[in-house]
């Protein structure tokens, strides 16, 4: 009988939603469990992205260009984010991954770059053992009621308020 695997949900305006899902990859790593993180609307690699040179189990590819949060998403956009998710669904769907991290996915929707109900679909017809984290703010309801957890980072007080930028290390 194979393990169940279970969709894990990180949202909200918080920081950390990256940082615990790359947490819940190390675990997982340290336990023997193959890993795949594919990150949507991201293109710069950040130094957590380096986990893919310390482990041989995990492999992290990025499906963005550049930051459109502020301005609308480009054809290209549509096109990065369409050829991530063809990548994830078959991932979803092979068995080759134990834990696969969905980062930024919520972005991806809200801004409508991929189509909800194949995504839907396709997280609740994935290979019964794969767990699953999808990150990112702004969680549509579907994607929250299909979830078996969901965490929402509410941020409280954050140094960036005070001028403080990303900090080699710790933010980025």
């Amino acid at each position: 009988m194979e393990n169940k695997g279970y969709i894990h949900i990180y949202t909200g305006n918080g920081q950390g939603k990256t940082t615990a899902a790359f947490g819940l990859a190390v675990r997982a790593l340290g336990a023997g469990k193959r890993v795949y993180i594919g990150q949507f609307i991201k293109s710069i690699k950040y130094n957590e992205t380096d986990i893919e040179n310390l482990h041989s189990n995990v492999k992290i590819e990025q499906f963005g260009r550049r930051c459109f949060i502020d301005g609308d998403p480009t054809s290209e956009d549509f096109d990065a984010a369409r050829q991530g998710w063809k990548k994830s669904k078959h991932l979803l769907h092979s068995g080759q991954y134990d834990l696969v991290i969905l980062d930024e996915l919520n972005i991806a929707l809200h801004y409508k770059l991929l189509d909800m109900q194949d995504v839907i679909e396709s997280l609740q017809n994935r290979r019964t053992s794969t767990e699953v984290i999808i990150t990112g703010r702004y969680a549509p309801q579907e994607i929250i009621d299909i979830a078996d957890l969901v965490t929402d980072m509410r941020e409280i007080k954050h140094y960036y308020t005070q001028g403080i930028l990303s900090r080699n290390g710790f933010d980025k």
